[in-house]
């Protein structure tokens, strides 16, 4: 078995050296950090992660709280866990998820067993009781999400004000003067405060508004089903909508099947685009969708990267809005010109043939 002794002999250093690289107690010079590093590759050293954390009273694990019980986990929320976990192996640590619920509950007593250093928060409410149980804790943690409150908060999250602007504005250069958003259900107990949701709906109020269009919103939950069902809804109560935009990725896939199930063309008869959303769910529908693209992983590297450094106690990653991309499908054409009325004379020929 190859110990410290063997490492520090290979790398020409002291054991104590060596401990003090593993345990990340003293600072090393870069030179002697390779040479112990390459040491250890070329023996096949294992690092004691117990050892370790024993030492230096930390573990090197992040965790990701993500309230799996609340919100479904998708493919958008898979680019958020893949890109947080890179951007944590790079700094030397591991990530962990921790599907808890947004009451703060369970996160409480895994904080209290020292598993993790630092939390990043996602799927943040507006008003997010785990903010006050990981204070309370004196845990440091990011957000990927923003409360109503913000004061001394890490985060980073989506710009939605410029998301919305950029979809509205896409389908408002094609042509369209009549458009609708399906929305999230904010009357559903697991989300009436979720930010994003509410945030997206805001934003398009006062974009539709600032276009002259027409405000229309139709609430929806997360599901196919769901969307489906808002698709009928939307035809019944607004048929005179040739656009509509989508928030939830499994709402839209359910919206362009409730419109083909109702004998509309996509873009034909209504285009669609969906609001956020990955290149694999918009490669689902048959066009395939136009989307503006999650920024996924930008933002679980940003939510990581702001937590480590106030792990390491570097300077503090400023708050960063990213906004979702245009990402051009085919669900967006101009719409049908209105067709001419027929005069009094011309119906008048028809029925009496």
């Amino acid at each position: 078995m190859v110990t410290m002794r063997d490492v520090a002999q290979r790398a020409g250093v002291s054991i104590a050296t060596v401990s003090f690289l593993l345990n990340d107690t003293k600072p090393v010079t870069a030179a002697t950090r390779a040479r112990i590093e390459q040491a250890m590759v070329e023996l096949g050293y294992r690092r004691n992660m117990v050892a370790r954390a024993l030492a230096s009273r930390r573990t090197h694990i992040i965790a990701m709280a993500y309230p799996a019980l609340e919100h479904r986990f998708g493919m958008s929320t898979a680019e958020f866990f893949t890109s947080a976990a890179e951007a944590a192996r790079k700094e030397d640590y591991h990530l962990v998820l921790w599907p808890v619920g947004n009451d703060g509950v369970e996160l409480r007593e895994l904080l209290g067993q020292g598993l993790v250093d630092g939390v990043v928060l996602m799927e943040v409410q507006l008003d997010d009781p785990r903010v006050d149980v990981l204070q309370q804790a004196g845990t440091p943690f990011a957000l990927i999400g923003r409360t109503t409150e913000l004061e001394g908060l890490s985060h980073v999250d989506i710009d939605f004000d410029t998301t919305v602007e950029d979809a509205v504005k896409h389908l408002y250069d094609h042509g369209h003067r009549e458009m609708a958003l399906i929305s999230g259900d904010l009357d559903d107990p697991r989300f009436h405060a979720y930010g994003p949701w509410v945030r997206t709906e805001d934003a398009y109020r006062r974009v539709a508004a600032s276009y002259g269009l027409p405000v229309v919103v139709l609430p929806c939950s997360d599901t196919t089903q769901a969307g489906k069902l808002a698709a009928e809804r939307l035809l019944a109560e607004h048929p005179e909508t040739t656009a509509v935009l989508v928030l939830n990725e499994y709402a839209a896939l359910g919206v362009v099947a409730g419109l083909r199930r109702s004998g509309r063309e996509i873009p034909a008869d209504v285009s669609v685009l969906s609001l956020l959303m990955v290149p694999e769910t918009a490669a689902m529908t048959d066009p395939e969708l136009t989307m503006m693209r999650t920024p996924g992983p930008e933002l679980g590297q940003l939510g990581t990267e702001a937590l480590i450094r106030e792990l390491e106690g570097a300077d503090p990653l400023p708050p960063q809005l990213v906004p979702a991309k245009l990402f051009p499908g085919a669900t967006v054409t101009a719409p049908k010109a209105p067709q001419p009325k027929a005069s009094a004379g011309r119906r008048a020929a028809r029925k009496a043939r």
